[in-house]
């Protein structure tokens, strides 16, 4: 029961750090506004896609996960 208890500690800490990166993220500016993030409009329908901002994201989360396994 103890590998349960820590999953459930760390996803908790997951959860928290991902609501305050929700409740923060429209203070940073450059957030979704990057030359690679794209928004298709057509009449009422918009389609936005955060390709650069999901590709930064994803590289600075591989790289503490990478230095938290260190």
């Amino acid at each position: 029961m103890g590998g349960l208890g820590r999953t459930l500690v760390l996803l908790g800490l997951v959860l928290v750090v991902a609501g305050l990166v929700v409740s923060f993220a429209p203070r940073i500016p450059w957030l979704g506004k990057l030359p690679g993030d794209f928004t298709f409009r057509s009449g009422g329908f918009t389609v936005y896609v955060p390709l650069a901002t999901c590709l930064l994201l994803s590289l600075l989360l591989s790289l503490l996960s990478y230095l938290f396994r260190r």
